[in-house]
């Protein structure tokens, strides 16, 4: 146990983690109602979006219902974070490798900083992507129920029309915040040693 509290082992830890937004969704969307037993999940992860399943034959199911509604298309070549955001997570791991050879308290402290801004922003990001996704709708949509919004919950449980939609953090997720939790804690070892 006193091997893996050191900090530098706990800061290749952290880069290592992060690997895992790569390996499992970052969040994960579902949308229960009669129509659909087991409910649609919408996975969301730092490049793609998939279904339970593993591919996107999701996306075409919600676009066909969001077409009633007036809901935009889920579009994943449209959206530019799918494509830059792995940049951002490959930049991060190589800094965390330059902080584990530093192996200064300012180096895990400084990661951890910008790790944790970048993970706010992610959800801030999201938060957006959400709003505009639920607010901006077709005016000549076929369905139209004055002053519905069609939000999802950027965490939690809501009904939506028909739907029950559960919005909540995946392992992806769980990967990153452990991440930047090893981090910070490399720094606090290494500052009192």
């Amino acid at each position: 146990m006193q091997k893996l509290l050191k900090p530098r082992t706990l800061m290749i830890l952290s880069v290592i983690l992060l690997a895992g937004v790569f390996l499992f969704p970052l969040w994960q969307i579902t949308l229960e109602a009669a129509q659909f037993p087991g409910g649609l999940r919408l996975n969301i992860w730092i490049n793609k979006f998939s279904g339970d399943d593993g591919t996107d034959n999701i996306i075409q199911n919600i676009n066909i219902l969001n077409h009633y509604i007036g809901m935009q298309y889920i579009e994943p070549d449209s959206i530019p974070e799918l494509k830059y955001f792995p940049y951002i997570i490959y930049g991060m791991m190589g800094l965390g490798v330059i902080a584990f050879a530093i192996n200064k308290t300012w180096s895990y402290i400084g990661w951890f900083a910008i790790m944790a801004i970048l993970g706010g922003l992610g959800v801030y990001d999201f938060y957006l992507w959400m709003y505009d996704y639920g607010h901006n709708l077709d005016p000549n949509a076929p369905i139209k129920v004055p002053g519905m919004v069609y939000m999802p919950p950027l965490f939690g449980e809501k009904d939506l029309l028909n739907f029950y939609v559960k919005s909540y953090p995946h392992l992806g997720t769980l990967f990153l915040s452990v991440s930047i939790l090893f981090s910070l804690l490399a720094a606090r070892i290494k500052k009192k040693s």
